[in-house]
Parts: structure tokens; sequence; C-alpha cells
């Protein structure tokens, strides 16, 4: 297994108070190197994914709105919770970059899984807006970079973190050659496209309060029969840790052993339909300690 990251993803700032702060990356990498983590998977830096990755998942005109917005010194909102300062569009090229990299190193070399240790996140970027705290949606540039080499016929995205996936739902529900399953807490923000009848789109809602048991049945219900239909080639896992029971943006009840639960299930799928090759990009998680531990039993699950 790999880990792609890149310092400048430290250096996206938000405003005071915000919770997707550079905290959560650097106290998760300090964690990972900690526990040895990084011994048995070295960090390796990820590169900018270029403006043509870019522009398969977003048109120019969001492009140009994200560099024009861009500040030489602050911060300045792009919507209410989405905040950029000076280096924010370099670490969001970087994170999708690190996607683009584990694409790439997956097919053309005997590694199976990555893992994008990142930020901002991508999930609810959508192709002409960003929102949710994301300004690209990277794992929708991963994809679709994905789908332009000739062996890559389909592909999954599967999304557990514990807002529903938006932005990659609008930017994929017209290509069937992409299945995005999202499991979410309902109602809850974002409160877009979660009640859908596009094929390639399986949405998973959870009432709040919903811990192990309501979460594994509904991703064994619907995950699994969803993805063996779709038989993809590549997964493609956006993995936010804010459905733990710690996270203070939500309320679901799932803990670490849930987490380890559903990455040995992506796992087998893999095995079964893509000869194990996952790319995983880190999303939500907001209690700094519950994500160190819960990204920690993703990664041992992961390298299985």
């Amino acid at each position: 297994m790999r880990i792609y990251t890149h310092p400048t993803c430290t250096e996206h700032e938000v405003a005071p108070g915000h919770p997707e702060r550079p905290e959560r990356l650097t106290s998760l990498l300090h964690h990972l190197h900690e526990t040895g983590l990084t011994q048995d998977y070295p960090l390796h830096e990820a590169p900018q994914a270029t403006f043509d990755d870019i522009l398969r998942a977003h048109p120019q005109s969001h492009l140009s709105f994200v560099k024009r917005m861009s500040p030489a010194e602050g911060v300045v909102a792009l919507d209410p919770d989405t905040w950029m300062g000076p280096k924010s569009l370099s670490a969001a090229t970087f994170a999708a970059g690190a996607v683009c990299a584990g694409v790439d190193e997956v097919l053309d070399t005997d590694e199976k899984r990555v893992f994008c240790a990142v930020r901002p996140p991508g999930h609810h970027a959508e192709s002409d807006a960003a929102m949710g705290f994301c300004i690209f949606n990277s794992i929708a540039i991963g994809a679709l970079r994905a789908l332009k080499r000739t062996e890559i016929e389909r592909v999954a995205i599967l999304d557990f973190d514990v807002h529903h996936g938006n932005g990659s739902v609008e930017i994929c529900k017209d290509d069937p050659r992409i299945l995005v399953c999202s499991s979410f807490q309902h109602p809850y923000y974002p409160h877009r496209f979660y009640d859908s009848d596009w094929p390639n789109i399986i949405n998973t809602p959870l009432p709040a309060g919903s811990g192990s048991m309501e979460f594994r049945s509904a991703i064994e219900r619907d995950w699994i029969p969803a993805v063996a239909q779709h038989q993809p080639d590549l997964i493609l896992v956006s993995a936010g840790f804010d459905a733990h029971q710690m996270d203070p943006l939500a309320a679901l009840n799932l803990d670490d052993a849930d987490f380890t639960w559903v990455t040995d299930l992506i796992v087998a799928m893999a095995k079964e339909h893509t000869f194990g090759k996952i790319i995983s990009v880190l999303e939500g998680g907001y209690d700094l300690e519950a994500l160190a531990h819960s990204v920690t039993a993703h990664l041992k699950a992961l390298a299985n």
C-alpha cells in the first residue's frame, strides 16, 4: 500500500474556528508516524493535478472562479462553509493530484492499494460549485482519469462519509460507467441529490442515532448487489470518518470497528471485481483523536 500526501495540504487556511482545519492532517500524519504505519507504508509526495484532469469534472467557469477568488493574503469565502487562503488552490490541486497518482499507481504497477491523506476534501464539490469545505471533487477527477484508460470500462465510487456525496453524484449521475454508492445521515447537510432514480446512483440514508447494526445491514443490502451488478474495473473510496460517535458535526454512532468492517467489505469486493485495486481518499472527520484512530483502522484493513 502507498500513501500519498503533500505538505501544501496542511497550508490550506480556513476561517478561525472552522472544523476543517490544518490540524486534521498534521495530527493524523503524526499519529501514523507514532504508530509505525509510515514505516510499513512510507509517505509519498503527491503531484499536482493538471488543469486537463480538473476540467474532466469541472467546467472552465469553475476553475476560473476558483483562480479569481484565490487571495494573496488572508482568507475568503467561496460559500458560507468553504474558505480559501493563499495556498488553498495549490492544496486542492495536490489533493486531486494524489488521487490521479493513485489511479496511475494501481493501474501501472503491482501496487493494489493507495490512500490519499489530503485536504481540502472533495466529495461535496459539484461541477460548477465549491461547497461543504470542498473546492475540487478529487475523487470524481480520479475516476474520470481512470476511465480515459482503455482497460477501464467501469468504476465504482463508494462513499461512507456521514454527509451525502452530492458533488460526486451531480458530476457522475449521467455517466453510466460510474457507480456512486453513498451512505449518509438523513435528513442532514447537504440536502441535495439524495432522492434520485438514476440507476447508477445508490443512496443509503441513515437516521440520526444509527449505529453499527443499522449501518452494516444497510451497506450489505445496498452496496453489495449494486457493485456486483456494475462489475467495476476499479474502486475508489470517499473515506469520511465523521460518522464516528465522537465527531462533533453529526449524529451517527459508528466506531473504529465499523470502519474496519466496511473497509474489509470493500477489500473483499475489490478482490472479486478489480483484482484488489482500490484508491481511498480522505474526506471528513473532525474530532482529531477519532479521526486518527479511525484512519488507522481503515489503513490496517485496506492493507489486507
